[in-house]
């Protein structure tokens, strides 16, 4: 008998018009960074398959997904700051489904100038002391 376990049920803010949509794999080495901050022309879905990633989006705490758990970020305005192999002695492996405006890259970086002038909405980092 077949199962269905629902994982995530989230209503985007919004879907472009005539959406594209690409589903990926990513692999991240142990300790590697990920993507530098990006924002997406749409909302991104996500399942992790394997390892822990810290993620982060603007206005947000970072926070570490793990193996078995979904995750998702709305696109548009809102910029994604991490999406990091938070180990150092294992892969992270994670699915991710981006549905995108045609005619637009699925993810644009976001410069330095960009990140400094949008720092107040970047939530607290966490620090050595606190470690939160």
């Amino acid at each position: 008998m077949s199962t269905l376990t629902t994982l995530m049920h989230q209503i985007p803010p919004f879907l472009p018009d005539d959406a594209e949509v690409m589903t990926a794999t990513i692999e991240l080495p142990p300790g590697d960074p990920g993507t530098p901050p990006h924002r997406h022309s749409g909302p991104v879905f996500g399942y992790l398959l394997e390892g822990e990633m810290m993620f982060e989006l603007e206005g947000e705490p970072e926070r570490v997904i793990r193996a078995g758990e979904a995750f998702w970020e709305p696109g548009g305005d809102v910029i994604h700051y991490q999406a990091a192999n938070n180990l150092t002695d294992g892969w992270t492996r994670f699915v991710v489904v981006m549905i995108g405006v045609p005619g637009e890259p699925m993810l644009t970086p976001v410069d330095e100038a960009e990140l400094e002038a949008r720092r107040d909405r970047r939530a607290p980092r966490p620090t050595a002391e606190t470690g939160a």
